[in-house]
């Protein structure tokens, strides 16, 4: 009796970061699904169904979308969800958990894809060729000999939204030696690890530079005054969201981008001397 033909892979991201990383490692064409927060690459996703938001999911039309695989993360996904699908019995996706909490973390994920997909065509390669650029970076951002600075980060308005200490943005910004307020663990998941702000907590006098995120809130000019006015002693900036809270494949522009924002910073503060 001849051995069965494995079974096509059919991946449903239901998280961007991942969806942008199974395409680098070469898996665009395997997807069919995503959300509609999953936005790049632009080219290969455009012919992706979605499913609603990461938080929103269609559950009927992922089921007639018959996933092999399905991408979550615990941040970003809701154990409702992922309760909800593996209670489809057989016809349930084989559920891949990822949690990166730390830039380092992302040489675990990448490893974590290759274990499941790499017997895909130049899946093997490709994950070995990011992991070398990741340590190429992580190497590279370091806080040794950069001085510390108390960096408000947020991420919403109305209310004022932020990041906990022990989150993978916080940590992210750890690298160049920017210490994120408040100085509170928001634990492994929930809404206490994005504490929403007051406006009067005493802490803000000590913030020294506000940095307003592209995402998931669209930060623009005429929030800068009232950023300002939250800390008035502190620098005001908008940065890319993007490459700052995305792990994954865009980690390594991020780091890039992270090292440029604290040298420009330093040239601008020895500038003001």
């Amino acid at each position: 009796m001849s051995a069965s033909a494995p079974r096509e892979v059919r991946i449903a991201s239901l998280v961007p970061s991942l969806t942008e990383l199974v395409a680098a490692l070469g898996l665009g064409d395997r997807l069919v699904a995503r959300t509609g927060w999953c936005i790049h690459p632009a080219d290969t996703v455009a012919a992706v169904p979605k499913v609603g938001g990461t938080k929103t999911v269609n559950l009927a039309k992922l089921r007639r979308l018959a996933p092999t695989h399905l991408l979550v993360n615990v941040d970003e996904n809701l154990r409702e969800t992922v309760e909800a699908i593996r209670a489809w019995g057989d016809a349930a996706p084989e559920i891949i958990v990822t949690h990166p909490v730390d830039p380092e973390d992302n040489l675990a994920l990448v490893v974590q894809m290759a274990t499941h997909f790499g017997t895909q065509p130049g899946v093997a390669e490709r994950a070995a060729a990011l992991g070398a650029a990741l340590r190429r970076e992580l190497d590279a951002t370091q806080p040794s000999g950069r001085p510390a600075v108390a960096v408000l980060y947020l991420i919403w308005h109305g209310p004022w939204m932020t990041v906990a200490c022990d989150t993978y943005l916080s940590r992210m910004l750890g690298r160049v030696n920017w210490q994120t307020l408040p100085a509170v663990q928001g634990g492994d998941s929930g809404a206490a690890r994005y504490p929403a702000l007051s406006g009067s907590e005493p802490w803000l006098a000590q913030v020294e530079r506000v940095l307003l995120s592209s995402e998931p809130f669209a930060f623009e000019a005429r929030h800068l005054a009232e950023a300002q006015s939250l800390c008035p002693n502190a620098s005001v900036q908008r940065v890319d969201g993007e490459l700052l809270s995305w792990y994954g494949a865009r980690a390594v522009a991020g780091l890039a981008y992270l090292r440029a924002l604290a040298d420009d910073n330093r040239a601008a503060d020895r500038a003001d001397l």
